[in-house]
C-alpha cells in the first residue's frame, strides 16, 4: 500500500502538468500564449505536431507542475504521517528542479507521441491506444530518473498505476462532457 500510495504521490506534479496543460486553454488571459510550439513547420507536407501543442500549454503545465511540487514539500513537513509513509525525503527535494523535469518530460512525452501521430496521419483528437495513455508516462520518467531514481518494481507499478488512472480520468472526462471520446 505505501508503494502505490507513493508511485501516486511522486508522479502528481507530471500527472497535473498533463491536465493543466489541457485546461489552460479555457484561460482567456493566456491567449496570446496560443501559438503552437512547432512554430507550423512542417515535415513531409505534414505539420510537426499540430494546433493543440502551444506554448501556453507547456508552460501552464510547467508552472502546475512546480506548484504541485511546492505543495508537496509543504505537506511533507507539516503532516507526519506523510513522512511517515514516504520512502523519499521531500525537503532535500527542489522543487522548481523536479517540477520542470515532471512537468516538462509529461508534456514532452506528450509532444514526442503527437510528433509519430501526426508523421503516420492520425488527425489532432484521434485516439491512438495505448501511447495517447503512456506518453506523458515515458516522458515524466525519462526527465526525472537521474535526478530522482526510483527501484524498478517503483518504476513499473509508477507506470500500471498512472497509466490506469489516465484511462480513468479520460472516460470521467467523456462522461463530464470534457472530451469527445472515451479514450
Amino acid at each position: 500500500m505505501k508503494e502505490l500510495f507513493f508511485v501516486l504521490w511522486f508522479f502528481a506534479p507530471a500527472g497535473l502538468a498533463n491536465l493543466a496543460a489541457f485546461f489552460s486553454s479555457k484561460i482567456p488571459y493566456l491567449k496570446k500564449l496560443n501559438y503552437p510550439i512547432d512554430f507550423r513547420v512542417t515535415i513531409r507536407k505534414k505539420r510537426i505536431l499540430g494546433n493543440h501543442k502551444t506554448i501556453r500549454g507547456f508552460i501552464v503545465g510547467i508552472v502546475f507542475a512546480i506548484l504541485g511540487v511546492y505543495f508537496q514539500i509543504y505537506v511533507y513537513e507539516n503532516v507526519p504521517f506523510i513522512r511517515s509513509i514516504l520512502p523519499l525525503n521531500y525537503s532535500a527535494i527542489d522543487p522548481i528542479i523536479f517540477g520542470f523535469l515532471s512537468g516538462f518530460g509529461a508534456l514532452a512525452g506528450d509532444a514526442v507521441k503527437s510528433f509519430f501521430k501526426r508523421q503516420i496521419g492520425f488527425v489532432p483528437g484521434e485516439s491512438w491506444f495505448p501511447f495517447d495513455q503512456i506518453d506523458y508516462i515515458v516522458g515524466g520518467l525519462i526527465c526525472t530518473w537521474f535526478y530522482i531514481p526510483l527501484t524498478f518494481i517503483q518504476y513499473i507499478i509508477l507506470f500500471v498505476v498512472w497509466f490506469l488512472t489516465h484511462v480513468f480520468f479520460t472516460h470521467a472526462g467523456f462522461i463530464l462532457k470534457l472530451r469527445r471520446k472515451p479514450l
